[in-house]
């Protein structure tokens, strides 16, 4: 058996007796004294451990264990045994391995039937699913559907299948509910969740045939590839659909009634609630979680042990575990205020802005290319995550940050330095999804503003405003004249992303250059004096080609007879060729100085000004870009409002919509847009405004979702009549009041509420509590929760000591260009440049769209395109196959077994035993933060004995032997579940 296999059968089969077994071992030789603690379960190993009897098999009896194994399944035996049947396939009454890992293969197809047993059991191997037994769709899967196909229904769709529109419906097909998509028309089903060939609604878009084809021609014919391929998606994945109920029935818009929603109204602070056990709370947050937890019968369970504590706040805080010196230091440490001081440090540590930026960059979809038709680098993306992580760091008000990210060019700056740190800062309006080789400029220009306010109103407000593009918002208080007065002010704004003109971008921008006296960092590149004088001849050349091809074309300006195309094929390409590398060639000329030396260039937004609009509008900038982009339509060439569009169509402008803002989200006399300005600066008032009801109660959740693993409301990007409500109204209102009375202090607030001794709380099971309340929904514990993507890879690398903790300059995208990803022609990145080892922290990784790196992708990281409050847990095979198959994981077992094998302390044993054993108490340390127990110990020794007698193994004491069984140790204990996991 070769090291891999032997890895392998480690994290499957001895991973249990090796990190399962938790009894007490007396006087560790390594570690603060006096300081035990067991492991938890490896899910990896959970069919062996259901396998009592060691038969390779698991009967109904055996895998009802689950209910005590995981308190998540207590008393739920009816639900449990409607998946063993399930997963049952030859119906034998037992499970091998294979059919037990049908559970993960259900939750790869999307049918999640654990997060409900009792109700999903029974579909789960359906060959359709109706609306009426569908589990709910996923956060993220809601914003897939809101995103990318409701406004396409809206749009191309429900003209002729819509019962709202006040017609018989065509073919009796009804797509404006979930129920008529799935009950289709009279052809049969349009939607079949999970199986795309059957839908005849793909049928249909991909005009596969003649006699069913949607939109008809006479409606805009055949939708792009890229709305087709969502839609192919949207499918696979199980079809989920929000919408609830049947058929629409045609009704009054009526924003009075959603007007009342509890998060439409200003946050009030509440008296602080009496509790009964007043010897628990140590603070506020404490009486209104303990006042709630008591109006239900309720009590919180005990406190975390210190080792517990001390791991869950440092990756809480700053996303890495700590070090053997700082759990010492805390344990040892029996002041009152130990907690506190660590606490503090870690707010102070300049990981905490890395940690905590990487959770708004979630919320801002932070990407560093375009994404959708064609792939654009944004090679100056990089800059905006900067900025975000050195807010965090700085404590930068939270008003004063959404303010930067939405008007930091409009708002004044004390210095060169500050004024770059604000341009920059509005690379948050700047780096979304576009679709560059969009041919329809009007398409285009409203498809960015779009996107810019559906990033702006769930990020910031929790609404998804972008859902009135089309027509009235259906369930929140917004009318689509809310969302064409905020479009006037993006419309009224220029974004520049800074991509190099080509065959396949049809609309390159220039980019924000920086004010010379900032300092702004740069990648250090240069041209010489030579290679610049060069390239700009080699520049006027392609221009003057142009000019001979083009004839005059260029020169007519619209006036006169149209000039005769020339349709030779090989004229076409040479045009084409010259276009590309002219437009490319001219991108890197702008990256430099007379000089040579490279300008300190970022994404950003400007207003547009006169001169401005006249330039993009009146004529070609660069010779070719008529053909191939760059031309601003005119009604998008000046400040102004902006038209309401029919059904958010682009060829049907209506009135025009006076800038303003969303009436039923205005509690206190907004700011009056002036002539001759966007509006964004007055947006960013509104938009932090003390009176605006949204703001800080969306962000404080965002901030306890982040701490506990959930929000106090449990849709933290939709605050709407269809999100949830929240669990503690009390507590929400209270910290949002008091957040802003704090000066929007984001470390403040969480310095409230990791001292607070919810926080605190061990994760002990309580039936009652579980019975009351299965969700934690009110605090009675501290929810075991997975590590994410970032933190995972970081721990990795800082166990086996190898992570660089010094930022780096720009990225692996920066240094590539800004053209199209892939392909011998276009840039070349590819996935191994984006999977390439680099052992710096996970928030410096390059995020491309459609190409994030594995590490961080198997683990879940989300959906860069969307804006994600909240990241979704999956628990997958190919999960445990990285941990045990990829170089990255080898290298770091490799590093941690060096760094075990050689550690040397003032107490390290002379004979051969106690040295083994405490290298194991330091593995155990290292990776775990706490000691092995006594019969951890023994299947360490175990696993030695039986690695060191294999067959062909040679000498026992080899040096190289010992190197691989140490590599097979440290890859087994990073590769369980307990390194993934917080409790």
């Amino acid at each position: 058996m070769n090291l891999k296999s032997l890895s392998l059968c480690l994290a499957l089969g001895l991973a249990a007796p090796l990190l399962v077994l938790a009894q007490q071992q007396k006087g560790p030789t390594f570690g603060p004294k006096g300081i035990q603690k067991g492991a938890p379960g490896d899910p990896d190993g959970a069919f062996r451990l259901l396998d009592s009897n060691r038969d390779g098999r698991v009967d109904k009896a055996e895998f009802g264990r689950i209910a005590e194994i995981s308190p998540r399944f207590s008393g739920q035996r009816d639900g449990l045994d409607a998946i063993f049947q399930s997963l049952d396939k030859n119906g034998d009454k037992q499970l091998t391995l294979d059919e037990y890992r049908g559970v993960t293969a259900l939750q790869l197809a999307g049918k999640r039937m654990l997060d409900d047993p009792t109700k999903k059991a029974s579909t789960a191997t359906a060959p359709t699913t109706t609306a009426s037994n569908e589990r709910a769709p996923t956060a993220e899967e809601s914003r897939f559907f809101e995103s990318k196909i409701r406004p396409v229904l809206a749009d191309k769709c429900y003209k002729c299948h819509s019962a709202a529109e006040g017609s018989k419906v065509k073919g009796g097909l009804a797509l404006d509910s979930r129920e008529g998509t799935r009950k289709g028309g009279d052809s049969g089903p349009a939607v079949v969740p999970g199986n795309p060939r059957r839908s005849l609604l793909l049928d249909a878009i991909r005009y596969a045939n003649k006699d069913l084809q949607m939109p008809p021609e006479k409606e805009g014919g055949k939708l792009p590839d890229t709305v087709i391929k969502d839609f192919e998606a949207w499918i696979a994945m199980g079809a989920p659909d929000p919408r609830a109920g049947g058929v629409v029935a045609k009704k009054d818009y009526d924003a009075s009634k959603a007007k009342d929603h509890w998060a439409y109204q200003p946050p009030k602070k509440s008296p602080v609630p009496a509790v009964k056990n007043t010897s628990w709370p140590r603070g506020d947050v404490d009486r209104f979680v303990l006042a709630a937890l008591e109006s239900k019968g309720l009590a919180p369970v005990s406190d975390a042990d210190k080792l517990t504590l001390v791991r869950r706040v440092y990756f809480d805080l700053i996303g890495l575990p700590p070090s053997f010196a700082e759990i010492t230091a805390f344990v040892e440490d029996k002041s009152p205020e130990a907690f506190a001081k660590v606490v503090d440090k870690l707010l102070a540590s300049p990981q905490f802005g890395e940690r905590w930026g990487r959770h708004w960059l979630d919320v801002a979809r932070y990407a560093e290319s375009s994404g959708k038709d064609v792939n654009v680098a944004f090679p100056h993306a990089w800059r905006y995550r900067d900025y975000v992580i050195a807010a965090f760091n700085a404590d930068k008000p939270y008003d004063r940050f959404v303010q930067e990210q939405i008007a930091g060019d409009l708002l004044p700056a004390t210095d060169p330095r500050k004024s770059a740190e604000q341009i920059v800062a509005t690379g948050f309006l700047a780096i979304g999804t576009k679709s560059m080789n969009e041919q329809n400029p009007r398409q285009f220009y409203l498809d960015v503003a779009d996107e810019q306010i559906d990033t702006m109103s769930q990020a910031i407000l929790g609404t998804t405003i972008a859902c009135a593009r089309c027509h009235d918002h259906k369930f929140d208080p917004i009318a689509q004249k809310d969302y064409y007065a905020l479009a006037g002010i993006f419309t009224s704004t220029e974004t520049r992303y800074g991509t190099a003109q080509g065959i396949q971008n049809r609309h390159a921008t220039e980019l924000v250059e920086l004010p010379k006296g900032a300092a702004a960092p740069t990648l250090g590149r240069a041209m010489s004096a030579d290679e610049l004088q060069k390239s700009q001849k080699k520049l006027a050349d392609y221009r003057e080609q142009q000019r001979g091809m083009l004839g005059d074309m260029a020169k007519q300006k619209g006036k006169g007879p149209p000039t005769k195309q020339d349709n030779d094929p090989q004229r076409q390409l040479e045009r084409l060729r010259l276009i590309a590398e002219s437009g490319a060639l001219d991108a890197k000329l702008k990256m430099y100085d007379e000089s040579g030396q490279e300008k300190a260039l970022a994404m950003g937004v400007r207003d547009l000004t006169a001169s401005r609009a006249t330039a993009m509008v009146g004529g070609l900038q660069r010779l070719g870009q008529g053909r191939f982009g760059g031309i601003r339509p005119p009604e998008f060439g000046a400040i102004g409002d902006a038209s309401l569009y029919t059904r958010g169509d682009v060829d049907k402008p209506a009135e025009k919509v006076a800038r303003a803002f969303p009436v039923a989200l205005t509690h206190s006399t907004p700011p009056r847009i002036p002539a001759g300005a966007s509006g964004r600066r007055e947006l960013a008032q509104w938009l932090t405004d003390s009176n605006n009801p949204l703001t800080a109660r969306v962000y404080v959740n965002r901030v306890w979702g982040w701490l506990f693993g959930r929000g106090l409301v449990d849709s933290p990007d939709n605050f709407g009549t269809t999100g949830a409500k929240p669990a503690n109204p009390p507590l929400l209102d209270t910290l949002a009041v008091r957040f802003i009375e704090n000066g929007w202090s984001t470390k403040k607030l969480i310095r409230e509420i990791v001292l607070s001794r919810a926080y605190q709380l061990s994760g002990a099971f309580n039936e009652t509590n579980h019975e009351a309340d299965p969700d934690n929904a009110l605090t009675w514990r501290a929810s075991t929760r997975r590590l994410d993507a970032e933190c995972i890879r970081d721990a990795m690398l800082a166990v086996s000591g190898a992570l660089d903790l010094k930022p780096p300059v720009g990225s692996v995208v920066a240094r590539a260009g800004d053209m199209p990803i892939g392909g011998p022609r276009l840039l070349g990145l590819g996935e191994s440049q984006i999977n390439a080892e680099d052992l710096h922290r996970s928030v410096y990784l390059p995020i491309v769209r459609d190409m994030v790196p594995d590490t961080l992708a198997l683990f879940d990281f989300p959906e860069p395109s969307l804006v994600s409050g909240a990241r979704e847990t999956t628990s997958v095979p190919v999960q445990a196959l990285y941990m045990m198959n990829s170089d990255f994981v080898r290298h770091r077992a490799e590093q941690l077994a060096q760094r075990v094998t050689g550690w040397k302390s003032a107490t390290t044993p002379a004979d051969a035993a106690a040295q083994f054993r405490e290298r194991v108490n330091v593995a155990y340390w290292l990776v775990f933060t706490r000691p092995p127990n006594a019969n951890e110990q023994q299947a360490a020794a175990d696993f030695f004995t039986k690695f060191n007698s294999g067959p062909g193994r040679g000498s026992a004491n080899s040096p190289a032997l010992q190197v691989a069984a140490w590599t097979g140790f440290c890859r087994a204990l990073m590769a369980s579940a307990e390194f993934r996991y917080l409790n």
